[in-house]
């Protein structure tokens, strides 16, 4: 019998559940417009480095933002008025609705400020399917520190050996790695799958109807 389970599933947000990339850069643009702040933000560029926190994303970029704290202040507060033109990747409702039916406890962790990554997730009508929402919070470290995620295991009475985190960033993968968890790689989100790959990740997927497929056929090879 094989002792390797998975009891708890947490998702990334942007680029593993939600396509967000033109919200998140149109709020982008007008929230440094509105500070006057000079900026060269190409579009490829820029979505290879989502799911980064903005204060790495502005030093790559070489974007002068000196007061931080406003930007982030008034990025929120645009945020929504382009939320239309964020739509869930195919699946989600189906693999998340799939999760609570086997009683699979299923949980989000996102760089995003946790207010508004409670505000996307009921935009979307999806607050019923998780057991826990963690958002960028004061005291606790962003991925990949492994704290979070921990801290969410914590939360839901369940170890990070019995945890799988599902994201597109090698920040979801080296995240679960340091927790000891296991790690799914989204190749369909905003990594180029080249540099995902070298991430080394337990498996991966090109959509998320693979999901159960691919764990299921992954614990069964580590053991029985």
């Amino acid at each position: 019998m094989n002792k390797n389970i998975i009891t708890h599933i947490c998702f990334d947000l942007d680029g593993t559940l939600v396509d967000s990339r033109d919200t998140i850069l149109e709020s982008t643009k007008l929230a440094l417009d509105k500070l006057r702040i000079d900026y060269d933000i190409p579009e490829e560029v820029f979505t290879n480095m989502i799911g980064k926190h903005f204060v790495d994303i502005f030093e790559e970029l070489k974007i002068d933002v000196k007061d931080f704290e406003r930007f982030i202040s008034i990025y929120k507060a645009l945020y929504f008025d382009y939320i239309d033109l964020s739509v869930l990747y195919p699946g989600v409702e189906e693999i998340l609705n799939y999760l609570n039916s086997k009683q699979i406890k299923v949980s989000l962790l996102t760089t995003k400020v946790q207010d508004q990554a409670e505000k996307i997730i009921a935009h979307f009508n999806l607050m019923e399917y998780f057991d826990h929402i963690m958002g960028r919070r004061q005291g606790i470290p962003v991925k990949p520190n492994p704290d979070p995620l921990i801290e969410i295991c914590k939360s839901l009475h369940v170890t990070p050996e019995e945890t799988l985190i599902a994201g597109d960033t090698e920040l979801d993968i080296t995240c679960g790695k340091r927790a000891g968890a296991f790690t799914c790689g989204v190749t369909y989100g905003y990594r180029e799958e080249e540099i995902l790959l070298k991430e080394e990740a337990d498996f991966y997927i090109d959509s998320l109807d693979e999901l159960i497929l691919k764990m299921t056929s992954f614990l069964s090879t580590i053991g029985s």
